[in-house]
């Protein structure tokens, strides 16, 4: 630690000031804001950030589930290389030496720390404590604890057979911002901020909401009056379009069960919960304003997947469509402009452009790329594509197609004049050179 710190002040003092970087993490949130088009989710902090920066539009991640999604990004190998598949495995036992993105920015003279949930942690059972965390990636870490933990005995409960962590569970609670696990996030970022401000900083600031269970102020539920939420329709034949693990998310399919008013109150809440983590990035972003940062912060918000709320009969994460494997992803701060790029870009990209924006040197076989010409000019070219997987399928997704493969079953969707996914043209015999061309990518990347 003193090492470190030695190391830390020797290197600022040395030449000119190096960026901070602040990389904020929300868990489980989808791109209902409305940075992203949402006309009714509100989300006034997240929409100014992107406003300052440069919003991804098409951002996916690798594997739409915590635990291997946060591994991926944070060392910067896909889960073929990481073997983290499930909520349990410690990426160590398969790669000990492999060097972390903060890591990296350590070993280069930066204070790393971590509040919050960066790695797995079984949300909500192990908050207020390091969960799966990786103790070689931090200097200082904090595990904040509210009363949104201590006060579970008094949610509403729609699926009573599910764990806390995969239910459809919510509470409007009576606290303040602050005494919530997340307000406490924001309040213990900001003094990391106040007391490492006059050297380089990579601050890793992980809130727990919206993820299950949703819960929030009341003043939040209240910017949702329950008329107002509506839920997508669903095909009757939706079920018959698919092979039973492309559904295999939500069981009992579909909605885990519950009738279209619980569906409903449970959306609500979701975004209650939105609006409620939307407030304390607020808090923080203020801070590094008026702590004079912002001009030499990098800041980058990101979520670990996406989220279904009823789309093709699914809630939560672990699909291969568009809901679950496409996630916000916002630059912001020195070298970047102001924007929307609409490339596909995919979460492990994030540690080589990172690396890149702040002269370091990255390990060389990362399996991303520096999005720094995208960051430059959002409409720079761009040949990549963003992949992601599930057990047993594995999807690719261009700037128009995603093409998703299952055993023996194979699906291609054309964003142009299919957003929703509805309208399967993989046997369409004139999509036949899209098919091959989408086949080989998947072929190459999982082979």
């Amino acid at each position: 630690m003193i090492q470190a710190l030695l190391l830390t002040l020797a290197l600022a003092a040395a030449g000119p000031k190096r960026p901070n970087v602040l990389f904020v993490a929300v868990d489980d949130m989808n791109n209902d804001i409305g940075a992203y088009g949402s006309r009714q989710v509100k989300s006034p902090h997240i929409d100014r950030l992107a406003a300052r920066g440069i919003r991804f539009d098409r951002a996916y991640t690798q594997f739409p589930l915590c635990s291997p999604s946060r591994v991926s990004l944070m060392t910067g190998l896909r889960p073929g290389r990481t073997k983290v598949f499930d909520l349990k495995t410690n990426f160590r036992d398969h790669l000990p030496d492999v060097v972390t993105m903060p890591q990296l920015f350590t070993k280069n003279g930066y204070f790393a720390a971590r509040v919050g949930k960066i790695f797995h942690y079984g949300n909500p059972g192990d908050i207020g404590t390091s969960g799966l965390d990786d103790p070689k990636s931090w200097q200082q870490v904090v595990n904040p604890r509210g009363r949104d933990k201590d006060e579970e005995n008094k949610l509403t409960i729609h699926t009573p057979g599910k764990g806390l962590g995969a239910s459809l569970t919510y509470l409007a609670s009576d606290g303040t911002d602050e005494e919530h696990t997340d307000g406490k996030v924001a309040n213990e970022a900001i003094k990391l901020m106040e007391a490492h401000k006059d050297a380089p900083f990579f601050l890793a600031v992980g809130f727990y909401r919206p993820h299950c269970p949703y819960i929030a102020p009341k003043k939040y539920f209240d910017l949702y009056p329950l008329e107002t939420i509506t839920f997508p329709e669903q095909a009757a034949d939706e079920k018959d379009r698919h092979p039973e693990v492309a559904l295999g998310s939500t069981k009992p399919w579909p909605l885990f069960g519950v009738n279209l008013t619980q569906a409903r109150e449970s959306k609500r809440a979701y975004y209650a919960a939105i609006s409620f983590v939307d407030a304390q990035l607020g808090r923080v972003l203020d801070a590094l304003d008026r702590l004079k940062l912002a001009d030499n912060t990098i800041v980058v918000f990101w979520s670990d997947h996406g989220y279904h709320l009823g789309e093709h009969g699914l809630w939560m994460k672990q699909s291969l469509f568009e809901e679950s494997a496409r996630t916000p992803l916002i630059f912001a701060g020195p070298g970047i402009g102001k924007g929307v790029s609409s490339r596909p870009v995919e979460l492990l990209d994030m540690y080589p452009t990172l690396a890149d924006l702040a002269g370091l040197k990255p390990p060389a076989d990362l399996q991303g790329a520096s999005l720094r010409p995208l960051l430059k000019n959002p409409k720079a070219a761009w040949k990549r594509a963003a992949y992601t997987e599930t057990r047993g399928g594995h999807s690719v997704r261009t700037e128009r197609y995603r093409y998703t493969e299952w055993p023996g079953h194979r699906e291609l969707y054309d964003h142009q004049t299919d957003p929703r996914e509805e309208k399967n043209l993989a046997d369409d015999p004139k999509q036949t050179k899209t098919v091959a061309e989408l086949h080989a990518l998947v072929a190459k990347n999982w082979q």
